[in-house]
């Protein structure tokens, strides 16, 4: 959306006095500068006798004004300086202030007299008659009082307000384009940043997805549990591991180039991981999936669910002597769906959430580092925006509830700016 902008964004209102009274002191010239809807800005500079006796009448006060708001009008539709009389009978000007075409207001000056030759010249400014004041003494003697110059210094006065305003104007228009670029640049960065991190994330993601499913120590498990239950039982439960297995290796492995999946096929994943888990704890790990029937075609990123359930069985299920239980929930929302990892672990502190969340967060000495929480919180907002992400539930009593939340747009806006879905 386009910022329209104020005189007061243009000019110092300060300086703008300054130059203003300046030029009063060296011309003569009664001078104030006001906005686009005849409001003065500034304080009257030099403001002779006659006009604040002649407004002191109600009905030549708003004459006053018509004349003014018509010579700002005047100089706003050509674009230059208006020199016209008032309907007191003195020389008015108007000088329009720009930016792209646009008026934001004008420098009104004026209140003196020329020659009544050089008059004639001049157009008659609103509302287009004279005000007859011949009666009243004071104000003949006042008008006599008021300033006198010739025609051609009005038009040179004219001009160098015009040249002031000018590159008032576009001194100011350079800084404020400056300001706009520095801006754009400063997003740029931030895009690029963010754009590096999240496919830095996805690397990572992809790292720690292939170790999760082929390190030395996840292998040997699953080899292993496979070798006693080939020698203690029948093939039935063996086959199933297997299936499980390479269905987990398979899916790890025809991604290829594409960054997303639907949340049923990351929910696959997540239960293959854990029926594998669960040959290998038996007793030890409980586990059960709600997802609800209408969120099942809803796009996420690769690995998006599979590390938060991997982080569950290393934190809250393999430490405790009787292990635990974890939740997988998916529902839908108006506009979003959250997808909920549970479990009755010891929790998470909240410093140690902030810093998982921040990228601050060391390791606890175990192997962890918290990268794989700050990568999908990077990647969840790099792909949807800042108001997706990870979060957790921190006012559950017990264990901890990791909540990821995608929206329900049919493609993710990185998508559709290039990305292979």
């Amino acid at each position: 959306m386009r910022v329209l902008l104020k005189i007061t964004d243009v000019f110092d209102v300060e300086v703008l006095q300054k130059i203003q009274d300046s030029f009063s002191a060296a011309t003569g010239f009664a001078t104030v500068t006001v906005d686009y809807k005849g409001n003065p800005i500034t304080r009257y500079s030099n403001f002779s006798g006659f006009c604040l006796k002649f407004r002191e009448d109600e009905t030549c006060l708003n004459r006053c004004y018509e004349s003014d708001a018509h010579g700002g009008i005047l100089s706003a539709r050509s674009g230059k300086p208006s020199i016209y009389i008032c309907h007191g009978g003195l020389v008015d000007l108007a000088v329009p202030i720009m930016v792209k075409g646009n008026y934001l207001g004008a420098i009104l000056s004026g209140q003196i007299r020329i020659p009544r030759e050089e008059m004639e010249r001049l157009p008659l400014g609103a509302p287009g008659v004279l005000t007859d004041f011949t009666g009243d003494s004071a104000l003949c003697e006042l008008h006599e009082r008021t300033w006198v110059t010739t025609l051609e210094k009005v038009k040179a006065s004219a001009d160098l307000l015009y040249t002031i305003a000018n590159y008032l104007v576009e001194k100011q228009l350079v800084h404020i384009m400056q300001d706009e670029l520095h801006n754009t640049n400063l997003s740029l960065m931030e895009e690029v940043k963010l754009r590096s991190e999240a496919e830095a994330a996805l690397k990572e993601a992809d790292l720690k997805a292939l170790q999760a499913q082929v390190n030395p120590h996840f292998l040997f498990n699953v080899l292993n549990t496979i070798g006693r239950l080939a020698m203690l039982e029948g093939a039935d439960k063996t086959q199933e591991m297997i299936y499980a297995f390479s269905d987990m290796m398979r899916y790890t492995l025809k991604r290829e180039n594409n960054d997303f999946v639907t949340i049923a096929e990351e929910m696959g994943q997540a239960r293959r991981y854990l029926s594998i888990q669960k040959v290998r704890l038996g007793d030890r790990l409980r586990y059960s999936f709600d997802v609800g029937t209408d969120v099942g075609d809803v796009l996420c990123p690769f690995m998006t669910i599979q590390p938060f359930v991997e982080n569950a069985i290393n934190h809250a299920i393999e430490p405790k002597r009787l292990g635990g239980s974890i939740a997988v929930q998916a529902h839908r929302g108006d506009e979003n769906v959250e997808i909920h990892i549970i479990d009755d672990g010891p929790g998470i502190p909240p410093e140690k959430i902030e810093a998982l969340l921040d990228g601050q967060y060391d390791g606890d000495g175990k192997g962890s580092t918290g990268l794989g929480v700050r990568n999908a919180n990077k990647r969840l907002q790099y792909y949807f925006g800042p108001t997706y992400g990870v979060q957790f539930n921190r006012e559950r009593p017990v264990g901890t509830e990791v909540v990821l939340k995608i929206p329900l747009r049919a493609l993710p806006r990185r998508v559709k700016e290039g990305f292979n879905v």
